[in-house]
């Protein structure tokens, strides 16, 4: 390959790409796959070819193949190097990362012989051949070292904290069983979303959501402000136990699901739902609790369950209203980790039955550890600052309160 300054994919290969469809996809993949390491080279040499320049950090020297067997079949890629050594292309790192993972995933069901014909089938195409349990072993010990750096890296200040369990059907001791996978979520003080963490436990228990949540606080998580999350008894055992004196927003979008199970007569079913959105729609917190006091007279008689239901459980969902108004369409459920969740198991489901926990976890990971690169790289989530006319922006003011919250984490930044 020859050097080169424009990374833009050349007009004949979209107008291939127009007119052969999907069968060009192999063929555009290594394309942009090789034009995105010839950029990260250049980046990471801070020059252009043939460049002279005081930054430069090295120098180009040449491409070298590498084949890899991926779900579109035999790829080969023009890995670039760099004459003093130290770089490897992370676009290609990375793309391949839940690639290794899943294809080592099924291919360890396929060697321990709990593969149904359709799990063999899928393995035999994504690997090319057949796979030895040593071929396994070697491969995954390389991969599940870098998914456990990642799991146990360092943390730092989080705002809000985000938690929730999703289940995948894994073998234990010879049966089937829903495992719960345990994940946090966080949004920093510059309003990017993180994933921070993840595990595979044999249940919801308190004892397995406190050991959790106790290691992220050991990897040093801290600051936190607020905990969205649904109200499985684990979870808000585990949560008393270890940060106990942080607020909590109970998931408004789950007290919703929930309070369906009060409502008597079936076709009150919409008009409760629109009940219930009308006080989480509030402007602030008393206007909330007098439209909560007014269901709760309006249901009293025709639904006395409900109504009981609704004075205990709703409150829960109204922390949000002590929080700064921009932020709560944002933390007033537990959503964006939903569609982590729904992620996973779109990538899961492939594999069906995991032949074990280490196996489940191992792809989990993989998936979730994409996820968050690309909230680091991408879109600021939520807007942590506010513009004045003097263009300074704060985030809260250090020692203000706000019903009993105290926001002792945040700062007044000069711009």
């Amino acid at each position: 390959m020859t050097y080169q300054g424009d990374f833009t994919l050349p007009p004949e290969l979209l107008e291939r790409f127009s007119s052969e469809g999907f069968d060009i996809l192999p063929e555009l993949l290594q394309i942009v796959i090789n034009v995105a390491m010839q950029a990260e080279r250049q980046q990471h040499l801070g020059a252009a070819p043939y460049q002279h320049s005081p930054d430069r950090k090295g120098h180009a020297n040449g491409f070298k193949p590498k084949t890899v067997k991926t779900r579109l079949g035999e790829l080969t890629f023009d890995i670039p190097q760099v004459r003093e050594g130290g770089f490897y292309p992370q676009a290609l790192e990375k793309g391949l990362r839940s690639e290794r993972a899943l294809t080592l995933t099924l291919a360890e069901m396929y060697v321990q012989g709990v593969s149904t014909r359709k799990v063999a089938a899928i393995t035999e195409q994504l690997c090319g051949t057949a796979i030895s349990s040593s071929q396994v072993s070697r491969a995954t010990a390389l991969l599940d070292e870098t998914l456990e750096a990642w799991r146990n890296r360092p943390l730092g200040e989080i705002v809000y904290l985000l938690l929730d369990a999703r289940y995948e059907k894994v073998r234990l001791d010879g049966q089937i069983r829903d495992v719960a996978v345990l994940i946090a979520s966080g949004i920093d003080p510059t309003g990017r979303r993180q994933i921070l963490g993840v595990s595979v436990s044999i249940s919801e228990q308190e004892v397995h959501w406190r050991t959790f949540l106790q290691s992220l606080v050991a990897r040093g998580l801290r600051g936190v402000q607020l905990i969205p999350s649904d109200d499985h008894a684990g979870l808000r055992a585990a949560r008393r136990a270890v940060f106990g004196a942080i607020p909590w927003q109970r998931c408004q979008f789950h007290l919703q699901l929930n309070a369906s199970a009060y409502v008597p007569p079936r076709g009150m079913l919409k008009e409760v739902a629109a009940d219930i959105r009308t006080i989480f729609n509030a402007p602030d917190r008393p206007t909330a609790e007098a439209y909560l006091a007014r269901m709760v007279q309006k249901y009293v008689k025709s639904a006395s369950k409900l109504a009981a239901w609704m004075e205990t459980n709703i409150p829960e969902g109204l922390t949000v209203f002590d929080f700064p108004a921009e932020h709560r369409r944002r933390i007033h459920t537990t959503n964006g980790l939903e569609r982590v969740n729904r992620e996973i198991a779109r990538r899961t489901k492939v594999v069906g039955i995991f032949p074990n926990e280490a196996a489940c976890l191992r792809l989990v990971s993989a998936i979730v550890m994409e996820i968050d690169e690309d909230w680091q790289t991408g879109r600021v989530y939520l807007a942590m600052e506010k513009e004045g006319p003097s263009q300074s922006s704060w985030l809260w003011e250090s020692g203000q309160e706000r019903s009993g919250v105290h926001f002792s984490t945040a700062q007044k930044v000069n711009s």
